[in-house]
């Protein structure tokens, strides 16, 4: 092969290498993405990014991992991948519904689905980054759940659909998985 020819190919491997780096800024375990340096259109570092997400749903299979909290994982990463500091996303997580048991603690978990709750690490991960969740109190009582049988950190609304409504008039973004 001719020299220019194998540097020129050497140098968009480099180049398409480079826009393929996968990257776990903050969520290290969780929510893989890529980095996109020759992306138009990119998050603003300066701005604050206030959002809100409600879950509905868990996942279909129990003993699996709920795949709308790892989209939430890779939320945050997609935005600190392109330099938004970690101060500026304010995430708080609603949970309705079937959603209400990824925050069940083991014991809970397990009467239910006969394993230990498969999304402990990634909701331990992502309130470590400052990531708030919240259980609609309405479905708690309607399914005789606990506040001691959730897991740690995890916080009541008198309703979801209120405490959506309430973080919506405080300007967050609403975004629903």
């Amino acid at each position: 092969m001719k020299p220019y020819l194998l540097f020129l190919t050497s140098l968009l491997a480099t180049i398409a290498g480079a826009a393929q780096n996968k990257v776990n800024p903050v969520i290290k375990s969780y929510g893989t993405v890529f980095e996109i340096p020759t992306a138009d259109h990119k998050p603003d570092p300066a701005t604050e990014y206030k959002i809100i997400v409600e879950l509905t749903e868990n996942t279909p299979k129990a003993d699996s991992l709920n795949i709308y909290l790892e989209a939430i994982a890779t939320l945050i990463n997609l935005h600190a991948a392109e330099g938004v500091p970690q101060k500026n996303i304010k995430l708080v997580v609603v949970l309705r519904k079937g959603a209400t048991h990824a925050v069940f603690g083991d014991e809970l978990f397990r009467k239910y689905f006969k394993v230990d709750n498969p999304n402990r690490q990634l909701i331990k991960e992502l309130t470590d980054a400052g990531v708030e969740f919240y259980v609609c109190g309405q479905t708690m009582i309607k399914r005789n759940t606990k506040e001691e049988e959730l897991m740690p950190g995890t916080k009541i609304a008198s309703s979801g659909l209120t405490a959506i409504s309430t973080y919506q008039l405080k300007g967050y973004t609403m975004i629903k998985f």
